[in-house]
């Protein structure tokens, strides 16, 4: 389906769903540490969905298996969360889902583990890919087409010599977790479908250190960058209005 023009009941409840979002992703970046497990924070991020009242988009969506998607250095989106335990300088990247009265909001975010000396260019695609993101969501506004958006988060990524991964893209979102439009991460200005005052989008730049040709892993679930580079990944659901936008998934 096409994303819809949201009623105001609607963008309440995806509000709702926006802070609950925000106030777990930052639970979960509070405790990316060494030695944590992936599954560990899957857990916190689980109980403290339920207490805030809010029910996990992502399980059992296309026979996912858990609330949260995991994803470390060379594995760009939907990992599983396992027995694996953070090292010093891993990149994690998480991204999660919440639906609270019928409407939803996705999010990530990408992390490095504290405990290593930094490395230069693992901080410039964390914060590289961040920043992709925000000059994506600076572009909208009431009829802002989708390749203005893409070029915009474009020019970012290859202004930093990133890797711009073109097999997966934002997406409209809110009544479903994916609806249509696809948001890419590359495209040119001025093309595209126009977005409308009231739509609630995902832009999500996924980046890497090396070349943008990704694969699935036996998992069926996991992608990994086929070069073995680092990737980061950073989302956002951002409802758009007549002079710009509203991040709903930011406190």
């Amino acid at each position: 389906m096409i994303t819809k023009v949201k009623t105001a009941t609607e963008l309440d409840a995806q509000r709702e769903s926006g802070r609950m979002l925000a106030t777990i992703l930052e639970l979960v970046k509070n405790n990316i540490v060494v030695d944590i497990t992936t599954k560990e924070l899957a857990n916190m991020a689980a109980k403290e969905l339920k207490a805030l009242g809010g029910k996990p988009t992502f399980l059992g969506y296309g026979g996912f298996p858990d609330v949260i998607c995991i994803s470390v250095n060379s594995q760009v989106v939907h990992g599983i969360p396992g027995k694996y335990a953070l090292q010093a300088g891993d990149i994690v990247s998480y991204d999660f889902g919440v639906t609270y009265k019928g409407m939803i909001t996705d999010a990530a975010r990408s992390s490095i583990v504290d405990g290593a000396k930094p490395v230069k260019s693992n901080i410039k695609l964390v914060n590289g890919t961040e920043q992709a993101l925000q000059s994506g969501i600076q572009q909208l506004k009431n009829g802002v087409r989708v390749g203005t958006i893409s070029a915009a988060v474009q020019a970012e990524m290859e202004q930093f010599g990133f890797g711009i991964v073109k097999d997966l893209v934002g997406h409209g979102t809110g009544h479903q977790l994916h609806e249509d439009p696809n948001i890419p991460n590359y495209g040119r200005a001025n093309t595209g479908m126009k977005l409308l005052s009231g739509m609630t989008i995902a832009i999500e730049p996924m980046s890497t250190l090396g070349a943008d040709a990704v694969y699935t892993a036996p998992d069926g679930w996991t992608v990994l960058t086929k070069d073995g580079s680092l990737s980061a990944h950073f989302e956002d659901t951002v409802l758009i209005t007549d002079d710009g936008s509203e991040v709903l998934t930011r406190i």
